[in-house]
């Protein structure tokens, strides 16, 4: 008796045992049902019969399995890595320091570092004690859907003139960054403020019209910002018009920065075949894993066309020159973490204004983001939860700029080309960008694999971030299509405030300057003003110049100020004219007409008189 029941516990104790295995393996790898990993790794052929294998949609709580998670997180990572490293590399590289490898390095980790941490602030909705006494509701800090962040290109241009003009006043660059971040952090108030306000005034503010308005903007420049990449680099892009054939004999050009665009050893002018292929290749890839790949694949195809394109560039070459920097992986720090630089805060006037305005800029794509994140998230925008997103989302927003400054880094704001692996990879789930946020802390402290990144070429990055940022520009037209496009306010407010704001985007020079040409816009060049007016210029150059942001108040003007529609009458008069005459020729007879005249597809009323003395019969 005693032995069986050793053995019974024993049993008891190996099937407890069994259990706590099986639930390690559930939450590693996930249900074989919902997470069949055999048919989802199962190949597709476009032209077989029968009914094809339907993609899994995984919803925002959905508690993916950590295998998942971390290959969904993964692609959001790398669909971020382009837009990371390429603000702190072009204002260390070619503002503050060209030659200090060191600095540029540390940059492109601490905006990897921040993006992850502010990503995860940004996701998670936290609930912020004591505020429903003082604002009569709970405020939150994260929106609490899949919602990234990221350095923004919005403060770019106010940080390579800001530091500029520091610079030409005699201060250090490394101070005048310092004094850009401590500026920004000031302005990044203004934020703060808008996502405090009463949410029925948000959402008055940035009704649907004008989120849709917003995120199609978004989606456009971001579409003109891969293909820069797939041309070849951003900053040649930007730089092309020094190959114009009259400048030939001029004189006096700076040759930092030039039209030649350099992936790894290669420098080639911008656009030039090779580096077209090289993003071809992506796109190629993306077009095979869609006929023929798994329904796995199709979830992480993103992660695999951009390393199809890193393999193509790294077997082959250009008259012996690499397409890969290996220089860029060897000069990387094994390990690296914040505050390893640090720069001191400080205050510089003329860049206020401008940073006010670029703040605004980010507040309404901020709306419009999280817009974008419900739509192709599956979720309903009528909704408090929405509401909430939309108040936490923006607190969110301005405290990571804010905490940005403190992590020695640019502003920080969500990442719109993210809702496009959202929807080609049919994951809102939030583990997915929780896994994203630790991706980015990784790659950032481990120098070593952030130099790997750096290494990819931008002609590749551009091949897959141009497909990206396309679905965003779709995801605004999907949003569009929830409006009422019969209703001439609706269809008024949209063409103007995207006639405008898709004009800047394509040709921005009508307000301006030209990258390395200070100060050359017509609409105000401002050759003699004083740092304040020559703040506020570049401020209103900004403004006029970015799509997304003067389309954008054009929207919320319009909403503001046009009347509801008036009703339409949709009677066809000339129908009815029509039957008129008709009725009006007919000779007159006591007889009852036999049948009404009608027209084809439209029944004639006929109006009978009952005579005095005649039964409802006869």
């Amino acid at each position: 008796s005693h032995n069986f029941r050793l053995r019974a516990n024993s049993n008891q104790n190996s099937k407890s045992y069994k259990v706590k295995i099986m639930g390690w393996k559930e939450a590693f790898i996930g249900d074989r049902e919902r997470y069949d990993y055999g048919s989802m790794c199962s190949l597709t052929y476009p032209c077989a019969k029968g009914e094809k294998k339907k993609l899994n949609f995984y919803h925002k709580d959905e508690a993916i399995p950590i295998f998942l998670a971390t290959l969904m997180g993964l692609q959001h990572s790398f669909a971020m890595v382009g837009g990371l490293i390429t603000v702190p590399l072009v204002i260390f590289k070619f503002s503050v320091c060209f030659t200090c490898t060191d600095l540029q390095q540390y940059a492109i980790s601490a905006a990897l570092i921040t993006s992850g941490i502010c990503s995860m602030m940004q996701i998670a909705k936290l609930p912020i004690p004591f505020t429903k006494p003082i604002f009569g509701r709970t405020l939150y800090l994260g929106s609490g859907v899949l919602s990234v962040m990221g350095t923004s290109f919005t403060f770019l241009p106010i940080f390579e003139i800001g530091i500029a003009q520091m610079k030409a006043d005699g201060v250090l660059p490394e101070d005048a960054y310092g004094r850009m971040l401590g500026t920004s952090m000031i302005a990044g108030l203004l934020e703060l403020f808008f996502s405090v306000m009463p949410l029925p005034w948000i959402k008055k503010v940035f009704p649907p019209v004008v989120t849709s308005i917003t995120v199609i903007l978004i989606g456009v420049a971001l579409a003109g910002t891969g293909m820069k990449y797939w041309g070849g680099g951003v900053v040649c892009a930007d730089m092309i018009w020094k190959e114009h054939s009259q400048l030939d004999d001029v004189t006096g050009l700076s040759p930092i920065p030039g039209p030649t665009c350099t992936n790894g050893e290669v420098m080639l002018g911008y656009g030039s075949a090779e580096f077209i292929g090289l993003g071809v290749s992506v796109m190629c890839m993306l077009v095979i894993i869609e006929l023929f790949g798994s329904v796995f694949m199709k979830n992480c195809n993103v992660i695999i066309a951009l390393l199809f394109g890193y393999f193509v560039a790294g077997v082959s070459d250009h008259n012996g020159a690499s397409y890969v920097d290996t220089q860029a992986i060897k000069d990387a720090d094994p390990i690296t973490f914040l505050w390893v630089e640090t720069f001191p805060l400080g205050f510089y006037g003329p860049a206020l204004i401008p940073l006010l305005i670029a703040y605004l800029v980010t507040t309404v794509e901020t709306v419009g983001d999280i817009s974008a994140v419900y739509e192709v998230s599956m979720l309903d925008t009528e909704t408090e939860e929405y509401n909430e997103s939309l108040q936490g989302g923006l607190t969110s927003d301005a405290m990571s700029s804010l905490l940005s400054g403190f992590f020695t880094t640019m502003p920080n704001t969500t990442f719109s080309q993210n809702n496009g692996v959202i929807a080609l990879t049919k994951c809102a789930s939030r583990r997915a960008g929780y896994a994203c946020g630790c991706w980015l802390i990784f790659l950032g402290v481990f120098g070593k694999i952030a130099g790997i990144i750096t290494s990819i070429p931008d002609a590749v990055l551009g091949g897959m971030t141009i497909f990206l940022f396309a679905n965003v520009l779709v995801s605004g037209i999907s949003l569009a299509s929830s409006l009422d496009l019969h209703s001439r306010r609706i269809k008024f407010i949209m063409a103007l405030s995207l006639a405008v704001g898709v004009g800047v985007t394509v040709w921005p020079f009508a307000f301006q300057d030209m990258r390395a040409s200070q100060n050359t816009a017509n609409f105000w060049r401002c050759s003699d003003c004083s740092d304040v007016m020559l703040g506020l210029r570049n401020g209103l150059s900004i403004f006029l110049s970015t799509g997304y942001c003067i389309g954008t108040v054009i929207a919320m003007l319009l909403n503001a100020i046009l009347p509801a529609d008036s009703g339409v009458d949709m009677t066809d008069v000339s129908k009815t004219t029509m039957v008129k005459e008709l009725d009006d020729d007919k000779p007159e007879s006591d007889e009852s007409p036999e049948d009404p005249i009608t027209e084809e597809g439209m029944e004639a009323p006929v109006e009978v008189e009952q005579s005095e003395g005649l039964s409802d019969e006869k």
